[in-house]
Formats: C-alpha cells, sequence, structure tokens
C-alpha cells in the first residue's frame, strides 16, 4: 500500500488506556505491517491494532482518540503536538475504507451467489447450501463483528469480562503467543458462566476464571486455548450459529450483513450450556505440538487421575524438552489476579 510505506518510520507519544478503569498510559505510537503498534517507554509491546480495525471516537476534535474495532474501552489519546501522526492514521484509515467492497455491491453479489447455489442445489439442500456458503463469504471482520454482539448477549450470565491490573495485557501476549488462524484474535477471562472455555466467531475464546486461578502453571490455560483453537478451526463458530437460526439466518446475512437479536440472544444459551465437541488425541498433540505447548497440564486438568487422558501424557511432544514458556513467571502472576481475587 502506497499510503502505508510512506509512514512506516513515523512515531509519536501518546497516552493509551487498555480498559475504561484501567490508568493511562505514556506510550510510543509506530506504523507497522498493516499494524499500529503500542510500546511503553522501555521499547516493549503493548498492544498491536490493525489499520483495517482502527476507529475514532471523535471526529474532528483533539486530542485526537482512537479505539480497536469491537472494544471501544481500549483507547488511545494522542495531543495536538501529534498532528503528523493523527494525520497519518486517518489517511491510511481512508485508504483501507476506499479499498473495502462497497457494502451495498457485495451484499447484492452474495445474494446473487447465494440463490444460485440455493437454486441448484434444490429444496433438501437449502439449509445447509446456505449457511455453507454463508460461512465462505462472510469476511473475517463480520465474523469478528457477530462474536462481539453474541458476548453482549452472553454477558448477561457471565458478566463483563475481567480486567483487573495489567491482566488484560497479559492476555494480548497469550493471544500472540496461541494466535487463531486469521490473526491473534481475542482472548477473555470470565467470572462466571463459561465452564471451562468456549469460542466466539471472530477468533474470541472464553475462559472460565478457575482456569488461571486454580492452577500453579500457566500450560493449563495454554491446553484449552489450543483445544479452542482447534475446534473453531475444524468446524467455524458462525456455523454452529447458522445452524441454530435456520435459514432464514442464512439468508438474511447474506442478504443484508447482520443477524437478528432474537437469534444471537437464543444462541447465547446454547454456547454457555452445550459441552466442548470432542477432540482426538492425535489434534490434541498436533496442536500441542505446533503451538509448543505441553500437553501433560491440560492433561491433568481434565482428568486429575490422567486415566481417560493417557495418551496425551504418554505422547506429550515436550515431556523430555520443555517448549518456550507459555508467559514469564511475573505475567501469570499478573493473569492469576485479573479478577481481582
Amino acid at each position: 500500500m502506497t499510503a502505508l510505506s510512506k509512514y512506516q518510520r513515523l512515531e509519536a507519544a501518546g497516552l493509551w488506556r487498555p480498559a475504561p478503569d484501567a490508568q493511562r498510559t505514556d506510550v510510543i505510537i509506530s506504523i507497522g505491517d498493516a499494524t499500529l503498534t503500542i510500546t511503553d517507554t522501555r521499547d516493549r509491546a503493548l498492544a498491536h491494532w490493525s489499520l483495517a480495525a482502527v476507529e475514532r471516537a471523535n471526529p474532528g476534535q483533539r486530542p485526537a482518540i482512537f479505539f480497536p474495532d469491537g472494544d471501544p474501552g481500549e483507547t488511545l489519546e494522542l495531543g495536538e503536538d501529534e498532528a503528523e501522526m493523527i494525520k497519518a492514521i486517518e489517511k491510511l484509515r481512508s485508504a483501507i475504507a476506499r479499498g473495502r467492497p462497497h457494502p451495498g455491491r457485495l451484499r447484492l453479489v452474495m445474494v446473487l451467489a447465494a440463490l444460485a447455489v440455493l437454486i441448484g442445489l434444490g429444496v433438501f439442500w437449502l439449509p445447509n447450501a446456505a449457511r455453507d456458503h454463508a460461512v465462505r463469504v462472510v469476511p473475517q471482520v463480520k465474523k469478528a463483528e457477530i462474536g462481539a454482539a453474541l458476548l453482549t448477549h452472553l454477558q448477561t450470565v457471565t458478566g463483563p469480562p475481567c480486567r483487573a491490573g495489567d491482566g488484560a495485557q497479559v492476555l494480548t501476549r497469550l493471544a500472540r503467543r496461541i494466535p487463531a488462524p486469521h490473526g491473534p484474535g481475542q482472548v477473555l477471562v470470565m467470572r462466571d458462566g463459561v465452564a471451562p472455555s468456549a469460542h466466539l466467531p471472530g477468533g474470541t475464546v472464553l475462559l472460565n476464571r478457575s482456569l488461571v486461578e486454580d492452577y500453579e502453571d500457566p500450560d493449563v490455560v495454554a491446553g484449552y486455548l489450543v483445544a479452542e483453537r482447534l475446534r473453531a478451526e475444524l468446524n467455524d463458530p458462525l456455523r454452529d450459529l447458522l445452524t441454530h437460526g435456520g435459514l432464514s439466518a442464512s439468508v438474511r446475512l447474506l442478504a443484508t450483513g447482520a443477524l437478528k437479536d432474537a437469534t444471537l440472544k437464543s444462541y447465547a444459551k446454547i454456547v454457555l450450556t452445550q459441552p466442548p465437541a470432542p477432540l482426538s488425541d492425535d489434534v490434541l498433540l498436533a496442536g500441542f505440538n505446533v503451538w509448543k505447548i505441553r500437553a501433560r497440564p491440560y492433561a491433568y486438568a481434565e482428568d486429575v487421575s490422567g486415566e481417560t487422558t493417557l495418551g496425551l501424557i504418554e505422547a506429550d511432544p515436550f515431556a523430555a524438552e520443555a517448549p518456550p514458556p507459555v508467559l514469564s513467571d511475573a505475567d501469570w502472576l499478573r493473569l492469576q489476579g485479573i479478577c481481582g481475587g
């Protein structure tokens, strides 16, 4: 992108707040390869925002306040003296927006393609055809929006995600350590309702607070994160949502780019009550090997006796040689306090 290469060496100072109840932190902002990187004064990365997902909370006003799409609670404030960086971000946002397909044309193409598939497959294949087509053509950004809307309904049971201390920053690092197929996604720790983990469209994984509070080893929470990444990779969570919503949900998503609030609300109950899809030992071990996570801590967390998870214990790819640490000791302690004790 021509606009991007022009600003890749640009840096600026700003104030970053990871959550509404957190203190603002002095940071350095730089523009990288399709990302906005936020580092502290010691040059340690605190967050990476996709340039395609940067939104502005107060257009035309100063200081300029930006936030990542879907998380208005995390903010970046740039003062009047950083006019060049503000201008650069706005220019890049405009360039990215111009490069996106026109919503009206995209919807028309999606509807026409859906109709062609539906007619060709016949009456009995309509629900599966529409659903599978929607899963293929809906952009990842739209899936993330659906996941965020679904999370809103889930929070009526789970409460808001835990964000005490610096735990949210640790979760960002954990998401980068064990990323989703289309980017790091988002990892959240919930106070209640999730047992023990779940995943949403768009790469969001929900973890019960017990996974960070009841174990001494961060490889346990990493193991559950690996399992959810694998489940989402084997079966796109949007497919389950549209299966629940039926043909009307698939057609509505293809035609309008949105789902009914009632569909999301009813599916939220299923997310919190349905048992996790089983994964074979071979699939889990392949995931642990790829993401370089020990299998034994997860296996014993699943079955303290080890009887039903013996295959994972005996075939742990890192039984003899330790992989890179999931988190530093300091980060693990921060994460254990994310729900405030």
